[in-house]
């Protein structure tokens, strides 16, 4: 490694170790985190590469200190992520409760394994999906990536930076082992090509005092620590300038308002998804690895004259609802297709069944993505 940022070029590149580098195309200047199966190589990699161009990796004691320090470090400015699984997701949520409570940009990279508690690390599970959505307490909105290659460990992720800063909001990435673990093609563009956005910063010269650096739906510039700013960044409800209101009801109202409307009202720009499903009678519903097999069943399906076709989501969180129910209306059956027993299906039943007959087709092992032969099957059998 010769020390750039972006490593420009054609490899055979493990999905994990093109997060990282995802992460480093897109500016990230700092990352800490613990070691995990299944996501341990994209740690290792930026341990490795980010001394190279001028940032920083911490291994540190536990999950709960990591995320506490990817907070830290992108309210000092720099672009921050941590990458872990699901055991340790559950002991960051606290802390990723705090950082949507003030508003911290950061990319949380959840490389997913099978099972409640420490379960099976070396199996691919989507097993944390709505734990990205509900997993802390209160009402809140979260944006999730889905994505289904190694080419798109490395794309997702320069997104992912770019949502984060641009809504102030963490991001997550939800892989699993099959994804990060998997080796494909990965072709890194020169780095003209790769678009990166950063936060928006007041101006210099503005007054601190008249900075409203918080609950903005159009996203409020961030105060950065050490930039001669004064902030007031506090996990209590507060308002605009960060000031704490525990006794108002109507400030309570508003800042958990003004969180989620920063999401649902850029939810068109934020939602990704993958359409093939025009004159489909029958449309599979995926998403990550999954999608892999779905779209190699509707193309056999498609060869033997049964009108099959796709719908992939990208963006899982802000859940796209409308492109549920509109993908349901052509239709006649919805097949929903998870290697889990049903964490989304709940989500596109609710927007899709009222227009059409919606079924799960489970994996026949859970931690084992569906054989497109069994989809095929689910396929002949509705076409009926």
């Amino acid at each position: 490694m010769n020390g750039k940022r972006v490593q420009t070029g054609r490899y055979f590149m493990m999905g994990n170790v093109a997060c990282a580098e995802g992460a480093l195309a897109a500016g990230c200047e700092f990352s800490a985190g613990y070691p995990i199966t299944p996501a341990t190589e994209v740690a290792n990699r930026l341990a490795e590469r980010l001394p190279q161009v001028g940032g920083a990796f911490f291994q540190m004691e536990d999950e709960i200190s990591a995320i506490a320090a990817v907070v830290g470090a992108s309210w000092a400015g720099k672009k921050s992520m941590t990458v872990t699984s699901g055991p340790g997701i559950s002991l960051m949520l606290e802390n990723i409760g705090f950082a949507i409570g003030v508003e911290t940009p950061c990319v949380i990279v959840n490389v997913q394994r099978g099972a409640p508690t420490t379960g099976m690390p070396t199996v691919g599970v989507q097993g944390d999906m709505v734990q990205a959505k509900r997993g802390s307490h209160g009402d809140y909105e979260i944006i999730a990536l889905c994505p289904s290659s190694p080419q798109e460990m490395f794309d997702h992720t320069v997104i992912a930076f770019n949502y984060a800063e641009r809504y102030r909001t963490p991001v997550f990435i939800l892989s699993d082992a099959f994804v990060g673990h998997m080796r494909e093609e990965v072709v890194i563009p020169e780095p003209e090509k790769i678009k990166t956005e950063y936060r928006k910063i007041p101006e210099p010269g503005t007054d601190p005092q008249k900075i409203k650096g918080f609950l903005d739906e159009d996203v409020a510039p961030m105060p950065i620590f050490g930039r001669g700013f004064k902030a007031h960044v506090t996990s209590s409800c507060h308002d605009e300038y960060g000031k704490r209101n525990l006794i108002d009801i109507s400030a309570l109202d508003n800042f958990i308002r003004k969180l989620s409307n920063k999401i649902l009202k850029h939810k068109e720009e934020i939602t990704l998804i993958e359409r093939d499903y025009e004159g489909a009678e029958i449309v599979l519903v995926s998403y990550g690895a999954v999608a892999r097999a779905a779209a190699m069943a509707a193309a056999q399906g498609r060869k033997e004259g049964i009108p099959v076709g796709t719908l992939r989501l990208i963006t899982v969180w802000p859940f796209p609802g409308e492109e549920i129910e509109k993908m349901a209306r052509g239709a006649k059956h919805v097949i929903v297709l998870e290697n889990n027993l049903g964490q989304i299906y709940p989500y596109i039943k609710a927007e899709a069944a009222h227009d059409a007959e919606v079924s799960f087709l489970p994996p026949r092992l859970v931690g084992e993505i569906q054989d497109p032969e069994d989809i095929l099957r689910k396929i002949r059998e509705v076409s009926k």
